[in-house]
């Protein structure tokens, strides 16, 4: 198989999962732009907050991940 049929049939295997994660980013990302957009913070703050999505995407993936396997017990 061919690098671009591997990368299509991953990508149709994961949809749900990549589309997730880009809403995930899509929301953060907007919501730390209003928050800086409304508050005017130091730069040291937005970097804080982008830095905190990271944390805030594994929080939910896990969280996700968990609520899934306590729904199939």
């Amino acid at each position: 198989m061919t690098r671009v049929r591997e990368w299509i049939t991953t990508a149709r295997e994961e949809r749900w999962g990549m589309l997730t994660d880009l809403a995930f980013a899509v929301v953060w990302v907007t919501v730390v732009e209003l928050v800086t957009y409304l508050l005017s913070p130091p730069t040291w703050v937005y970097y804080t907050l982008m830095l905190a999505g990271i944390v805030a995407y594994f929080g939910f993936v896990w969280n996700f991940e968990l609520a899934i396997s306590q729904q199939h017990r």
